[in-house]
C-alpha cells in the first residue's frame, strides 16, 4: 500500500521544510494551507485550502485516501510570545489539533505525528536537565503559547490512551532558511541584517535548524513509538553570539547587549510603537523571561530511539542569511481566515 502524507501548516517554516523534504525523497503529499497563503510549486503535492478551526473545511484533505497508508503530521499554529491567551491563539492551537484528532480517527489514520514545543514542558530550577514527561497542564507553564501547546499536548496523548496511533514531537526555538513570512527568531535576523535591530539583550535559549527538527518529525512518524513525546533540541546559545555568526557571515555592526532589566522596563514602549506601526513587536516581557528560563533540554531519547543529530549552529546562520538575502523584503501582512477548496501546485512567494 502507498503511503500519503498530509501535512498542515504547509506554507509555515516548519511545513514547507517537511514538504521540501517528502517530496525529494519521493513522497506523495498533501498540504493544507490558508485560503491567502502561497506554498512551494512540487508535481508530487496537492494544496487544501482550509483552516483547522473550521472541520469541514478540513474534510477535502482527508477525502479519497482509503488505498493509502496515511500519516498526518499537524504542524499548523499560531506562535505568539504574548503572555495572555487570546481567543485566536487558543482556537488555532488546541480547537485546532482537537478537530485534527478527530479526523484522524474518522478517517483511520496510521498515524498522527503532532508538533508540539518544549514550552509545553512544565519549568524546572536552573541546573535541573529537562527531559521528557508524560502529562500536560497549562497551569504548570508560562505564556499563552505554551498553555495552548501544553493543552493541545495532552489532548494528543488523551487520544492515544482511547486508541489513535499518535507521537508527539517538541521542538526548541526553530531557525533556518525556508521562511517566508519569519518566525520571530527569524525576524531577528533579518532585522538585524536590514539595520533595524537597534540593540540585543542579554540571555539566550536553545535554538535549533527547521531541517534537522523536520527530519525529526519523519523520524517519528516511522520510528516513534506510539504515545511518546520527543524533544527535538540542540543546545543553548546566547543572543549575542547568534548575531555575531550573522556578521561573520554577512558583516555588520557589532550591536549593544542591554542589560535584562533595561530590556523588560523597555519592553512596554516597545510593544506600543510596534502596535501603532502594525508590526510584531520583537521584545515582550514573556519573550525576555523566555531568554531567562531554564532551557537545558536534553534530546537523548530522540537520538537514541530516533537517529536524530542536530547541527552546528552556523550553519544554520550560514544558511538563513544566503536565503534572506535571496527574497525581497515583505511588503505587508494579509488578514487568515479559513475556508473550503482545493488547489494544486501554487507557485511560492517570491
Amino acid at each position: 500500500m502507498k503511503q500519503l502524507y498530509l501535512v498542515t501548516g504547509a506554507a509555515g517554516h516548519l511545513g514547507s521544510t517537511l514538504v521540501r523534504k517528502l517530496t525529494a525523497r519521493g513522497n506523495t503529499v498533501r498540504g493544507l494551507i490558508l485560503p491567502n497563503e502561497q506554498a512551494i510549486r512540487n508535481a508530487r503535492v496537492s494544496y487544501y485550502k482550509g483552516d483547522v478551526r473550521n472541520r469541514e473545511s478540513l474534510l477535502p484533505l482527508f477525502e479519497n485516501t482509503e488505498d493509502a497508508e496515511v500519516i498526518v503530521i499537524h504542524a499548523a499554529g499560531i506562535v505568539d510570545i504574548s503572555e495572555h491567551v487570546s481567543p485566536a491563539l487558543y482556537d488555532v492551537n488546541v480547537n485546532g489539533t482537537r478537530n485534527i484528532i478527530a479526523l484522524c480517527r474518522e478517517k483511520n489514520v496510521k498515524r498522527l505525528v503532532y508538533v508540539s514545543s518544549v514550552h509545553a514542558i512544565p519549568e524546572q530550577e536552573k541546573l535541573q536537565v529537562l527531559e521528557e514527561v508524560q502529562n500536560f497542564s497549562p497551569e504548570a507553564v508560562i505564556g499563552g503559547y505554551a498553555k495552548t501547546k501544553a493543552e493541545a499536548t495532552q489532548l494528543v496523548l488523551e487520544a492515544v490512551r482511547e486508541g489513535l496511533d499518535a507521537v508527539v514531537v517538541q521542538p526548541s526555538g526553530i531557525l533556518g532558511p525556508y521562511d517566508s513570512s519569519h518566525n520571530h527568531l527569524v525576524q531577528m535576523i533579518a532585522d538585524y541584517l536590514h539595520g533595524k535591530l537597534p540593540a540585543c539583550v542579554r540571555g539566550g535559549y536553545d535554538f535549533v535548524d527547521v531541517r534537522d527538527v523536520a527530519d525529526g518529525c519523519l523520524a517519528a512518524a516511522e520510528k516513534g513509538k506510539r504515545g511518546e513525546c520527543y524533544i527535538l533540541s540542540n543546545r543553548h546559545y546566547e543572543v549575542k553570539d547568534v548575531l555575531s555568526m550573522v556578521r561573520s557571515s554577512n558583516g555588520g555592526r557589532k550591536l549593544p547587549v542591554l542589560p535584562m532589566w533595561m530590556a523588560r522596563a523597555g519592553a512596554p514602549l516597545l510593544g506600543w510603537i510596534a502596535k501603532h506601526r502594525k508590526e510584531r513587536p520583537l521584545y515582550t516581557r514573556y519573550s525576555l523571561h523566555t531568554l531567562q528560563s531554564n532551557d537545558r533540554f536534553s534530546h537523548d531519547k530522540a537520538t537514541r530511539e530516533l537517529g536524530y543529530h542536530p547541527r552546528d549552529l552556523r550553519t544554520t546562520i550560514t544558511d538563513t542569511v544566503a536565503w534572506l538575502k535571496c527574497i525581497p523584503k515583505p511588503k505587508g501582512k494579509q488578514k487568515k481566515r479559513g475556508s473550503k477548496g482545493k488547489v494544486r501546485n501554487i507557485p511560492a512567494k517570491a
